[in-house]
C-alpha cells in the first residue's frame, strides 16, 4: 500500500522512494510526498526520478503519476521525488483559508449548501446554493477568519480511521473537520486574507479567497 508521506510531513520537499508499478507512461510509487488532486485541492508539481510529472490522479487508495514516455523506469527502481515547494505552500495556505471561511459560513448561514470548491495557486473558491448576495456577510466572515489566523492557533491533523484513510483537521475551541488534504501547523501561516464575491448564476454564489501577498 502506498505510504502518503505528505500526511506525515506536508513540509517535506524531497523523498527517496521506489517505483512500485509501471504501465506505459504511468507509474506508481512505494511512498510519496507528491499530492494528487483531491477535495478540490490541485495537484503538486514536481519531478520523479528527474522527470516532470505531467499528471497525478488518485486511484482508490493509490496515486498514479504520468511521466514522459521515455522515462524507462521498472518496478523496484530507486527514484527521488521532488515537489515545487512555493506552490505547495501557497496551496496549503489557501486550502486552510478556505476551510476556515467555509466553517464560518456554515455557522453564520445555517442551512446553506456548498456545491463546489477549488484550491489553486492564485486563489481558492467556494460555491454555494444561495438566493442572496453573499457579500453582505463578508465583513463578518473576513473579520472572524483573520482573527483566527492572527491568533496563530495550532492545527492538529491526524487519522480518524486509519484503515479507511480518513483524516481530519482540528483547532481547539473552533472545530474538527474531516479532510484529507495537506495542512499547515499553525493558523498564522495563512497570512491575512481577503474575500471577493462572484455571481455564477441564478441561486448560486461564489466566494473567492485571496492571500494578501
Amino acid at each position: 500500500m502506498l505510504r502518503k508521506v505528505f500526511w506525515d510531513d506536508p513540509y517535506l520537499t524531497e523523498l527517496e522512494s521506489h517505483i512500485a508499478g509501471v504501465d506505459g507512461d504511468r507509474v506508481n510509487l512505494s511512498e510519496t510526498i507528491f499530492f494528487a488532486f483531491s477535495g478540490g485541492q490541485e495537484s503538486d508539481t514536481g519531478r520523479i526520478g528527474g522527470y516532470p510529472v505531467l499528471d497525478a490522479r488518485t486511484h482508490e487508495s493509490d496515486i498514479i503519476y504520468t511521466l514522459p514516455e521515455a522515462h524507462g523506469f521498472a518496478p523496484g527502481d530507486a527514484v527521488r521525488v521532488e515537489i515545487d515547494w512555493p506552490r505547495r505552500f501557497r496551496l496549503m495556505r489557501l486550502h486552510f483559508a478556505a476551510e476556515i471561511v467555509l466553517e464560518l459560513v456554515y455557522r453564520h448561514l445555517p442551512g446553506i449548501r456548498k456545491i463546489g470548491a477549488h484550491i489553486a495557486e492564485d486563489k481558492a473558491r467556494l460555491d454555494f446554493s444561495l438566493d442572496e448576495n453573499i457579500s453582505r456577510h463578508f465583513d463578518m466572515l473576513a473579520g472572524d477568519a483573520n482573527g483566527i489566523i492572527e491568533n496563530d492557533m495550532p492545527i492538529e491533523s491526524a487519522f480518524s480511521d486509519v484503515a479507511a484513510g480518513r483524516r481530519y483537521w482540528k483547532i481547539d475551541g473552533f472545530g474538527q473537520v474531516p479532510c484529507g488534504g495537506t495542512h499547515l501547523k499553525r493558523t498564522g501561516e495563512v497570512g491575512k486574507i481577503s474575500l471577493k464575491r462572484k455571481n455564477i448564476g441564478g441561486g448560486k454564489e461564489r466566494i473567492e479567497v485571496y492571500l494578501s501577498d
